[in-house]
C-alpha cells in the first residue's frame, strides 16, 4: 500500500499526504507521523527520491518522485496476492497456552477478546456514518474491516462453545 500511495505525481509530505491518501486510497484518518516514518523507509530504500521545495514565507516543503525501482516494486506488489489466511494468530496462541500455563482464563480471554472486535466495529461503524457517502473505496475499505471483525466473533463463539462443552 504504501508503494502505490507513492505512485501518484510528485507529493508534498504532511496533512496534504494524508489528504491524498484518504482521497485516492479511501483510507480513513490516516496516521501523519506514520506516513513521514514510511517515506523515510521508502526514500532510504530507493524507491522514491525527495526534493525540497521552497516556499515563500513559509518553510520548505519535501515532495516526493516514484524512482524507476520504486515503479517496478510497485508493478510487483500489484501482481502479488494478499497472503491469507492468518494462521498465525495471537489471539489463539493466547487460547492455545492458557491452559497450560494456568496463567489465564481461556473463556475470559475470549469474553476480552469479544469486547474488543465490538468496540473496534462500533468504532468503525461511526467512521462509516461520518464519511463521504460519495468515497466508495473508504466505505468498501470499513466494510471488509467489519466483515472480518464478525467473521472473528463467529470463531470466537465456536471456540467458546467448543471449551465449555465436556467431552
Amino acid at each position: 500500500m504504501e508503494r502505490a500511495s507513492a505512485a501518484a505525481s510528485p507529493c508534498p509530505v504532511g496533512t496534504r499526504t494524508g489528504s491524498r491518501l484518504r482521497a485516492q486510497a479511501g483510507y480513513p484518518q490516516p496516521n501523519i507521523g506514520q506516513i513521514y516514518v514510511t517515506l523515510g523507509r521508502l526514500e532510504k530504500s530507493g524507491l522514491i527520491e525527495g526534493e525540497e521545495v521552497e516556499q515563500a514565507g513559509r518553510p520548505n516543503k519535501k515532495t516526493y518522485r516514484l524512482t524507476d525501482a520504486g515503479r517496478e516494486a510497485l508493478h510487483v506488489w500489484f501482481e502479488e496476492t494478499a497472503e491469507e489466511p492468518r494462521v498465525r494468530d495471537e489471539f489463539f496462541m493466547k487460547l492455545a497456552l492458557a491452559p497450560r500455563t494456568g496463567l489465564a482464563d481461556q473463556i475470559a480471554l475470549i469474553n476480552r477478546q469479544r469486547r474488543q472486535y465490538l468496540n473496534t466495529m462500533r468504532g468503525l461503524s461511526k467512521l462509516a456514518a461520518a464519511e463521504d457517502r460519495d468515497n466508495r473505496i473508504s466505505h468498501l475499505l470499513i466494510e471488509g474491516a467489519m466483515l472480518h471483525l464478525q467473521a472473528d466473533l463467529d470463531w470466537l463463539e465456536r471456540c467458546q462453545e467448543e471449551l465449555e462443552d465436556p467431552e
